[in-house]
Parts: structure tokens; sequence; C-alpha cells
């Protein structure tokens, strides 16, 4: 298995992934360039509120026309979110039931995305904060069908708390194989959850990285450990999170950032300053 993906029921994943949150106008053309620059997973989600799932596919095909990529080369990975975190322009009936929300969302994403399956599916967040809710196994069971009739390879939540995913791990049919939360480093980097990803064979997928760790970046001990390395602190801390088991997002709109970004995957950091970021602050 090559170090640039990784492979999670059947399906290749790369190691790291272009994250298409709050780009507005320019998400089409950020995220051709990430494509561009090398990139080969595109994360994206159903909800006008942050994304434009619509603009990413037309990237995407844009893409593929031009011989740039295969579909075959992508990993394509979008989401359902629920009625609390969505804005007005909405991509089901707000009066229809949980289950048919879902699969209008999930039609709606493949005709964005211009495909005829989704490689990741996830739930974009519990609708509470802790436990789970009626509507969220209704969701789930929807998702599971979906994923059942092959349209969706992976089923994944996103922002999800320990003892939910380990409700989620005992009672769905078909158990996540994806987590994607937000990773900070003062609370351990989210140790519990990546913990229980390990223990049970699912994939980790840390958001927010770098925006929510500023102080953590403009510390000494990165300034150290880039240094050594002759890397940016930035570089640092996607190199940790691929050290742990992570696969990390990265949401950059500069060009030169995103060969940096795909460049980690060229150096490597010793255990024991894999040890000293994990204390950091956490």
């Amino acid at each position: 298995m090559s170090e640039s993906s990784l492979m999670i029921g059947g399906v290749r994943v790369p190691r790291l992934l272009y994250g298409t949150a709050w780009k507005e106008r320019e998400t089409g053309r950020l995220t051709e360039l990430a494509l561009r620059r090398g990139f080969r997973g595109i994360d994206t989600a159903n909800q006008r509120r942050h994304y434009d799932e619509a603009e990413v596919g037309r990237a995407v095909a844009a893409s593929i026309r031009c011989g740039l990529v295969g579909r075959g080369d992508l990993f394509l990975q979008t989401k359902f979110t629920f009625l609390a975190g969505q804005d007005h322009r909405l991509p089901y009936d707000p009066r229809a039931p949980i289950a048919a929300q879902v699969g209008q969302s999930f039609a709606s994403s493949l005709e964005h995305l211009g495909v005829e399956a989704i490689d990741a599916y996830l739930l974009h967040g519990p609708s509470l904060r802790a436990g789970l809710a009626a509507e969220d196994w209704e969701a789930w069971r929807a998702m599971e069908a979906i994923h059942g009739d092959g349209r969706a390879r992976l089923l994944g939540v996103s922002n999800v708390a320990p003892g939910q995913l380990r409700e989620f791990l005992r009672r769905a049919q078909v158990p996540p194989r994806i987590v994607q939360n937000r990773c900070y480093a003062e609370r351990g980097w989210d140790r519990e959850v990546r913990a229980l990803c390990a223990a049970e064979g699912i994939l980790y997928q840390g958001f927010s990285l770098l925006t929510a760790n500023r102080g953590v970046l403009a510390g000494p001990e990165l300034a150290r450990i880039a240094a050594r390395h002759g890397r940016t602190p930035a570089q640092v801390v996607f190199r940790f999170a691929l050290e742990v088991g992570m696969v990390p997002l990265t949401g950059t709109t500069d060009a030169d950032h995103m060969k940096e970004d795909l460049d980690v995957l060229h150096f490597r950091l010793d255990r024991e300053e894999v040890e000293r970021i994990e204390r950091l602050a956490g």
C-alpha cells in the first residue's frame, strides 16, 4: 500500500483530503486547483450554508473532461445534514420524513457531483450533543439502505462524541467506517475518539487541525521540530496527524500551501517528536 492512500472496506482513501467548506464563489476554482496540485480526495456536503456541492461537481467534471483525472482516481465524500444545520437553500422537503430527506439529499448529491455512487457518505453530526435521538437512527437506517444498494461505498459520521460513537457501534447494522471530527490540541487531539476508532478499524479524519490550534502552531515546540526537519509548523501538524493514523483535511486556498500540504507525505517524525506533540496543551 502506498503512503499516499489507505484501504478501508475495499475503498482506497487518500491520506490527505481537500475540504471545500466556506469557499463560496471560489469553490469550483479551488477544487480544480487542488486536483491539479495532486489532491485526489475531496470532502463536501449537501449543505449550501457552508458548502457549494454543485460547484465541486462542476470542477470534478471539468477535471475528468480534460483528462487530468479519471473517476476511478478520485475519492468523493459528502454528507447528509439535518434541517438545523441548513439555511433556506434546502436539498430536501423539510416536511418529509427524515428517511425521505436522506433519499432526496443523496439523489441531489449524485446529481451535483455527476456520479453514480459516492465513495463515503457521512451523517453531518448527530442531532443532539449527547446521545442519539430517533431521528439520528431514522437517518442512519436510510443511509444503510443506500449503502446496501451500492450507491454509498462507505458510511461515516462527523462531529461525534465518544458515547455517541459507541452507541452507533452497538446498534448500527452497518457500522461507521469513517469518523470526521474537529481536532483540538487542547483537548488531547480528540484522543478518546481516536482510540475508539483505532480499536474498531474506523478511519479517523481530522479537520480544523490548523485553525483550531493557532496557539500551538505559534508555540516553541512546533517551531523546534519544524526547524529540525526544514518544514513549516503546519507541515509538522499534518505529518503528526498521519503518524497517529489520522487522515487530515486541509482547506487552504493557496496553491503553494496545497503543494506544501501534500509534501508531508515525504518526511517522517521521530517517535519522541510524535509523543511531544501528543502532549501539547492536552
